[in-house]
C-alpha cells in the first residue's frame, strides 16, 4: 500500500516536471510570436519595479525692476487627518483651532468623517508656515507622551493628525502690488493679475517619470526645469509710495475707492499701479472678505467708468490735429447748445462769452467742447477715438482687462446727441489704464506705446527682454506739443492744486456724474485728474481716479491735489531734479 502511494506521488511529480517545462516553452514561443503581448508584459514589469510619479517644477518667481522679490516659494505644510487612525476628533479640532486658527466646527466635522475605501484622508488647512508646524509638532509629542490614547475615545488623542511639506507661494511684501500680482490658490492655480496671465509660464511643465526602486539607480531620476521668472517694470518703492498716496486720498476724501496709474509715456512701462482694496496675498482664502461680490480685483484695468472732463483732452487733440480749430479759435459761449435734440449746458449752468480754445479747456466748458466735436464731425471724431484705443483693450499684460464701450455711428444704440456728450466724457466708458495710455500719446509726441508690466522673462538661465511696442500714432507731434503747452497754461492760469514747485506739468481735471437707471439723477461723481511732466521732457504720466468722493464732487478739489502729492514723491524716487537744475545740467559739457 505504501509502495503504491509512493508510486502515485512519483508519477504525479514526474507529470508536473514534464508539463511545466512544456508550458514555459509554449509561453515563451507565444510571447516571441506576439510582440504586443511581450511589450505589455515588459510594461507591467517596469510598473512594478519602477512605479511612476509626476515631478512638478518649482513655480517661477516674480521680481520688481530692481531685483526685489515680490512672489516666490518656500516650504509650507498641509495639515490633515488620516481618518482610519483618528481616536478623538474633539482633541484634534481643539488643537488646530488654537494653534493654526482653523474654525473649530469645520475641523471637528472633517476629523469626524468615517474612513472608507474612497475617503481615507481629510485636509484641514494648507500653506501652514514651518514655524507654526514646529509648535504643532511639540504639542503632538507632548500629547503622545502623556496619553497612550488606548481604546477610550474620551481620552485626549491626536492620533491621525498629520502634516506634509510642499512648496507653497509666498509674497514677502504681503499687500504690496497685490492687484498687479494676483495669487496662487491651494491647488496651485494662478488667479488674477500676473499669476493668472502668465500661469502656464510660471508653473513650468510637469513631467511623469518612472522612479527606480533600486537605490543604485537613484541618479536616473530626471530633473525638471523650474517655471520661468518674471522681471517687472514696477519699482517696489514707487509702488509703495503710490499706494500710500492713494490710501490717504481715499481716507481724506471719503471716497469709495481710489486708483492711481503711473506710466512712462516714452516706453509704456508701468512704474506703479495702485488701487483699492488690496489684500495680503499670503492669505488668499480671505479673498471673498476683501473683495465682496462684484468688487473688482483691479479697478485700474477692469472697471470702465464715464471719465468726464479728462476726456476733453482727446476731443481737443482730434480737433487740433484735423484742423477743425486752432488754439486761437474763438467760440462765443452762450451757456447752451443743442446737438441732435439734446440740450447741453456747462457744469455751472453759466454762459462764459467769447472764449478761445485755451479758455474752453481752462474753464472746462461742456458747451464749447460739444461745439468743437461738431466741427470735427462724427466720422473724424470717432476715427480719432478708435486710434486712441477707446472701446478696445489696451493689451496690458495682466489678466482680466476690460474694454469699456464706445458707441459709434451705425450702432443701433448710437444717437446724434452722443457726438456732443462724448466730447466731454459722458456716454462713453473707459478704464483708467485705457485713459492713461490714450493720453500718454499727447505726452509722447503723438506716439501711443503699449502698456507693459513685464520687462523680461528669465527661463533656464536665459533672460528674454520684452520688446516695447507702438500701439498707434493717433496725432502729429506738433499737435501733441501744442496741446501739452495749452494744458500747462490752463493749470497755471487756474492756480491749480496740481501745480508742483520747480516742475512744469500739463494736465486736466475731470468730474463726471454717475449714471443711474433713471439717467444722471445722482449727486455722486467720479473725480479724476490726468497730468504729465516735466513739460519739456515728460518722464511720467499719472492718472488719478477717486470714486464717489464724500467731501467734494469736483476733480479740481479732490483729485488734483493727489496728482501733486504723487509727483512730489515720484521726483524724489526717480532722482529727477527741478526743471531749471535739470536744464542746467543737461547744457553743461
Amino acid at each position: 500500500m505504501k509502495a503504491q502511494e509512493r508510486s502515485r506521488r512519483y508519477s504525479l511529480l514526474g507529470t508536473l516536471f514534464t508539463v511545466f517545462p512544456v508550458i514555459i516553452i509554449f509561453q515563451m514561443v507565444r510571447i516571441q510570436a506576439n510582440p504586443d503581448l511581450g511589450q505589455k508584459l515588459r510594461d507591467m514589469g517596469e510598473t512594478i519595479t519602477n512605479p511612476s510619479m509626476t515631478i512638478t517644477p518649482a513655480r517661477g518667481q516674480i521680481y520688481d525692476q530692481r531685483g526685489h522679490l515680490l512672489a516666490g516659494n518656500r516650504t509650507v505644510y498641509e495639515v490633515g487627518v488620516e481618518l482610519q487612525d483618528v481616536k478623538n476628533p474633539m482633541t484634534i479640532a481643539q488643537t488646530v483651532s488654537a494653534l493654526l486658527g482653523v474654525n473649530y466646527d469645520y475641523a471637528l466635522a472633517r476629523a469626524s468623517l468615517q474612513a472608507s475605501s474612497t475617503s481615507v484622508y481629510a485636509l484641514l488647512i494648507d500653506n501652514v508656515p514651518p514655524e507654526e508646524i514646529e509648535k504643532l509638532k511639540v504639542v503632538i509629542e507632548q500629547m503622545n507622551s502623556m496619553y497612550s490614547g488606548g481604546k477610550d475615545e474620551n481620552k485626549p488623542s491626536l492620533r491621525g493628525l498629520v502634516y506634509y511639506p510642499h512648496l507653497g507661494r509666498i509674497y514677502p511684501e504681503e499687500t504690496l502690488a497685490s492687484n498687479i500680482l494676483g495669487f496662487v490658490n491651494a491647488e496651485g492655480e494662478g488667479y488674477f493679475g500676473l499669476e493668472e496671465r502668465f500661469d502656464s509660464l510660471l508653473a513650468g511643465r510637469s513631467k511623469k517619470v518612472r522612479v527606480p526602486l533600486d537605490p543604485n539607480r537613484a541618479q536616473e531620476l530626471p530633473s525638471v526645469p523650474n517655471g520661468a521668472n518674471l522681471v517687472l517694470t514696477i519699482d517696489r518703492e514707487v509702488q509703495r509710495a503710490m499706494e500710500q498716496v492713494i490710501d490717504r486720498a481715499v481716507a481724506q476724501t471719503g471716497s469709495d475707492s481710489g486708483t492711481l496709474v503711473v506710466l512712462d509715456p516714452r516706453t509704456g512701462e508701468v512704474m506703479a499701479l495702485a488701487t483699492t482694496p488690496r489684500m495680503d496675498l499670503n492669505q488668499f482664502w480671505k479673498f471673498a472678505q476683501v473683495f465682496p461680490k462684484d468688487t473688482p480685483f483691479n479697478r485700474a484695468i477692469t472697471q470702465a467708468y464715464e471719465p468726464g472732463s479728462v476726456f476733453k483732452v482727446l476731443t481737443m487733440a482730434s480737433a487740433l490735429d484735423v484742423g477743425a480749430v486752432t488754439p486761437e479759435t474763438v467760440f462765443v459761449d452762450t451757456g447752451v447748445i443743442e446737438v441732435g435734440g439734446a440740450v447741453i449746458t456747462n457744469w455751472n449752468q453759466g454762459a462764459w462769452g467769447p472764449q478761445d480754445m485755451q479758455g474752453c479747456m481752462q474753464h472746462s466748458l461742456n458747451v464749447c467742447l460739444a461745439w468743437v466735436a461738431t466741427q470735427v464731425g462724427p466720422e473724424d471724431f470717432y476715427r480719432y477715438l478708435r486710434n486712441f484705443g477707446i472701446g478696445h483693450v489696451s493689451g496690458i499684460d495682466l489678466a482680466g482687462e476690460g474694454s469699456g464701450r464706445l458707441k459709434e455711428p451705425g450702432d443701433s444704440d448710437w444717437y446724434e446727441a452722443e457726438l456732443a456728450t462724448n466730447a466731454f466724457g459722458q456716454g462713453v466708458a473707459a478704464t483708467p489704464i485705457q485713459m492713461a495710455v490714450a493720453i500718454s500719446a499727447i505726452a509722447n509726441q503723438g506716439v501711443m506705446m503699449a502698456p507693459q508690466v513685464v520687462q523680461a522673462v528669465v527661463s533656464e538661465g536665459y533672460q528674454h527682454q520684452i520688446d516695447q511696442r507702438v500701439l498707434s500714432m493717433p496725432l502729429k507731434a506738433e499737435t501733441a506739443n501744442k496741446l501739452s503747452r495749452l494744458l500747462a497754461r490752463s493749470l497755471e492760469l487756474e492756480s491749480s492744486d496740481a501745480l508742483i514747485t520747480g516742475y512744469r506739468v500739463a494736465g486736466k481735471t475731470g468730474t463726471a456724474e454717475i449714471p443711474t437707471p433713471d439717467g444722471y439723477t445722482s449727486n455722486q461723481t467720479n473725480a479724476s485728474f490726468v497730468g504729465w511732466g516735466p513739460l519739456d521732457d515728460p518722464r511720467f504720466l499719472i492718472y488719478v481716479w477717486l470714486e464717489k468722493p464724500g467731501i467734494s464732487p469736483w476733480g479740481s478739489v479732490v483729485a488734483a491735489p493727489v496728482f501733486r502729492e504723487a509727483v512730489e514723491e515720484l521726483v524724489v524716487l526717480l532722482n529727477l531734479p527741478p526743471d531749471d537744475i535739470r536744464r542746467k545740467l543737461s547744457s553743461e559739457p
